[in-house]
């Protein structure tokens, strides 16, 4: 059984900085046992032998077209909907939008069909860092006891991918996408979801524009560029919306060249 059909795509994992090799096994084993197969590792990541394949027994195809790149940016770059796992132990998170695991598969039901998920997790000591954070809308967090607030890495994987293959919402979706195609592709088609790699571009163009103004000393340029890029992370923007934010940081930096007499 496949967890996800069209119009939906299923997610992919990645893994940001994973430390133990038995995990990114169980890891793999999770997504099997849940119907998912891409699995992206985000450097520095083990080498996986013997003993994630010990620990991924059922989960070797996974394993064998695992893919690693470079950084978490280089990872999310070419999905439009990245979600974030974290635990809110010690950091509550003011400028995200949290939801619980049993949220996640309404949410992704009611984006734009063929839009492309990933699902992001951390390292076992440290989890994501707040700068990686900044980049996913939204943030799941799994409520644990107060006595032992964090999961395994693979047990974090397996509760978000079974409340998907489990969810009515996944599985209402994917029976009438036959009878809703036409009309759910052309929705699509006007408002995909921009990718991660263009609302970079973006955030690197509204920097410019701070910088321009008068931000460049200013010791509150990095949080203000930081929650104005939440702000367009949260409001889950279309390629549209990106295209425009960035004509009008086009406009604003032109504005602000030097005329030429």
């Amino acid at each position: 059984m496949t967890l996800l059909s069209s119009p939906m795509t299923s997610p992919a994992i990645i893994l940001v900085r994973p430390q133990e090799e038995g995990n990114v096994g169980s890891v793999a084993r999770a997504m099997a046992n849940m119907g998912l197969a891409r699995l992206i590792l985000v450097e520095p990541a083990p080498e996986l032998g013997g003993v994630a394949r010990g620990f991924g027994v059922g989960g070797w195809d996974v394993l064998d077209r695992v893919e690693r790149v470079p950084s978490i940016e280089a990872a999310i770059g070419n999905f439009g909907r990245v979600v974030a796992t974290a635990s809110l132990r010690q950091r509550p998170l003011r400028h995200h939008r949290v939801i619980s695991p049993r949220r996640l598969p309404e949410l992704l039901v009611a984006d734009p069909p063929g839009t492309e998920t990933a699902l992001v997790f951390g390292s076992e000591s440290t989890g994501l860092e707040r700068r990686e954070l900044e980049l996913c809308s939204p943030v799941v967090a799994i409520p644990c006891a107060d006595q032992h607030p964090t999961l395994n890495l693979a047990q974090a994987v397996l509760i978000l991918a079974y409340e998907l293959f489990v969810s009515p919402e996944v599985s209402v979706k994917s029976v009438a996408s036959g009878n809703a195609q036409s009309t759910a592709t052309d929705v699509g088609a006007a408002r995909g979801l921009a990718t991660a790699s263009k609302v970079e571009v973006l955030r690197q163009q509204v920097d410019d524009v701070l910088l321009r103004i008068g931000f460049d000393h200013d010791p509150i340029r990095a949080g203000l560029l930081r929650d104005l890029l939440q702000l367009v992370v949260r409001s889950g923007p279309s390629d549209r919306d990106v295209g425009l934010l960035r004509r009008l940081c086009n406009r604003v930096l032109r504005a602000l060249s030097p005329r030429v007499t």
